[in-house]
């Protein structure tokens, strides 16, 4: 397995809710402009814009600010660092977020949309239950009894 996957697997998605990911898998589909590859945040995340409202975000980051409804530069910065950190301990190596970080950045837009959203949809159907069927019509066993 690619090391990008196994830390998508094993890291982040163990920590992002299933609106978080319900919301990427929407981006995804869409090719939402709002997602974008080479940056946690538009604005970008510096202290002189921590209260400002969020414009666009990495796959990490939109999770937060559209799943979780995070507002603001601040807000979406806190969790990308959260769930990095939280990925790391998960998998035990420093650092281990950059294998699937370098790879959202750097893999041709077309590209890491259809294999990210293939992901996303496997972690969204583990979560989910299997839609049961209808149950059958129950019949009750026939008699020969006539009601009087």
């Amino acid at each position: 397995m690619e090391s990008w996957r196994l830390v998508w697997r094993c890291g982040f998605v163990p920590v992002i809710s299933t609106a978080g990911l319900e919301s990427l898998r929407d981006a995804l589909r869409i090719d939402d402009p709002r997602l974008t590859q080479g940056s946690t945040t538009t604005p970008p995340p510096l202290m002189c814009v921590q209260d400002w409202p969020v414009e666009a975000a990495c796959a990490l980051g939109f999770c937060g600010w559209q799943g979780d409804e995070l507002e603001t530069v601040g807000q979406v910065e806190e969790f990308f660092a959260r769930a990095c950190f939280e990925a790391d301990q998960r998998l035990g190596e420093p650092a281990a977020c950059r294998w699937f970080l370098n790879w959202f950045d750097d893999t041709p837009r077309e590209e890491m949309r259809r294999e990210l959203l293939a992901e996303v949809e496997r972690a969204i159907s583990e979560r989910l239950p299997i839609e049961k069927a209808a149950p059958a019509i129950e019949m009750f066993p026939k008699t020969n009894e006539v009601a009087a």
